[in-house]
């Protein structure tokens, strides 16, 4: 059974659907906020020309998610699958933003719930890609069970440190 890159991920509190080009203008009010971007390694992603391009790599993914709100229905963030690999049975969860609002716990550690459930149905290991010095993101990864890899990887010239969750040793809520 192939990978399913974009369902439709219902939770409590949050739906991950399918990034569509009419969420630009709404995604794009949530990742202005130069907070978002100032551990990461692109840090003027809260400009609207460079935002544009991490917007248009994320159409062209085949696996992003706009993530919503279900109290309000307003666009709150993105994640995204990415470089599913059958034979090592792995893919990566990446690429995730959440406006500030919405840091703290509950919703990060929901909407990765749902990203892993949906993808321990397809492969044994889920990593995550996080710059060196993104302790935020690096914490963030360990809250939800990830444990980090030996060494760093280099893609697009762009140093991370690696997290992994095992399918046998994710911890996922109902």
């Amino acid at each position: 059974m192939p990978f399913e890159l974009q369902p439709t991920l219902t939770g409590t509190l949050l739906e991950l659907r399918p990034l569509r080009d009419a969420d630009f203008d709404e995604l794009y009010a949530v990742a202005s906020d130069p907070r978002i971007w100032e551990l990461h390694p692109e840090p003027d992603r809260y400009k609207e020309d460079v935002f544009r391009g991490f917007f248009r790599a994320a159409m062209e993914s085949g696996g992003a998610f706009a993530v919503v709100d279900r109290k309000t229905g307003g666009i709150i963030g993105s994640s995204r699958y990415f470089g599913y690999d059958e034979e090592r049975s792995e893919i990566e969860i990446g690429w995730t933003f959440l406006a500030r609002a919405y840091w703290g716990g509950v919703y990060n550690r929901e909407m990765k719930q749902l990203m892993l459930r949906h993808a321990f149905q397809f492969v044994n290991t889920v990593i995550f890609l996080v710059g060196p010095r993104n302790f935020r993101s690096q914490r963030a990864v360990e809250k939800i069970g990830g444990v980090r890899r030996a060494g760093t990887v280099v893609r697009s010239g762009r140093e991370s440190v690696v997290f992994e969750i095992g399918k046998a040793h994710a911890h996922l809520s109902n």
